[in-house]
């Protein structure tokens, strides 16, 4: 290993800099195994990714430590734990997002099944333009963009409630319009 010096930083006491690692090699040998069984463990063996996912993990975190982001509040095993947990939850998250729209594999599509959603999807589409454009614009946000009540009432400048309630009026309205 080189050099034992502390790590020090402007906000921490001289009692936390002893806890901190005195080099980036000490990180890479103390927690590398750890963010390893972690990761294989949250993510499953059988995904390939695994081994990416643990070195990128270890990369934001020897990155986090360089740019002084470690206080030195908790540990430093704390410090690269609560990343590890963000960086899984991350790479689930992008991975479910991807795949939710793909179709199982050995069960190939039913053209009936497509033809049938794809004109029920251009008659809604159709309905909806019929509507007033706040109303078809905050039915586009919320069920096409996923973005929540409030990511809405941000963008229109509106409360989150009166968001609630246009689309509770958008939808009353296109039941309408479909049942005419």
């Amino acid at each position: 290993m080189m050099n034992q010096q502390p790590v020090t930083n402007k906000r921490m006491s001289p009692k936390r800099a002893k806890q901190a690692p005195a080099d980036l090699e000490e990180i890479i040998l103390r927690c590398w195994p750890q963010i390893n069984f972690r990761v294989r463990k949250s993510i499953g063996y059988q995904d390939s990714n695994w081994e990416d996912v643990a070195s990128e993990i270890l990369i934001d975190s020897l990155r986090a430590v360089k740019e002084g982001k470690f206080k030195g509040k908790s540990s430093i095993e704390t410090f690269i734990y609560t990343i590890t947990s963000r960086r899984i939850i991350d790479y689930i998250r992008k991975k479910y997002r991807v795949l939710k729209h793909l179709p199982e594999q050995g069960h190939p599509i039913d053209p009936f099944e497509y033809v049938r959603k794809k004109e029920r999807f251009e008659l809604l589409a159709r309905h909806i333009k019929t509507l007033k454009p706040k109303y078809a614009d905050m039915l586009y946000l919320y069920y096409y963009m996923e973005l929540s009540r409030h990511e809405i009432a941000d963008i229109f400048g509106i409360s989150a409630q009166r968001v609630s309630e246009i689309l509770s009026d958008a939808k009353k309205s296109l039941k309408l319009i479909i049942k005419n």
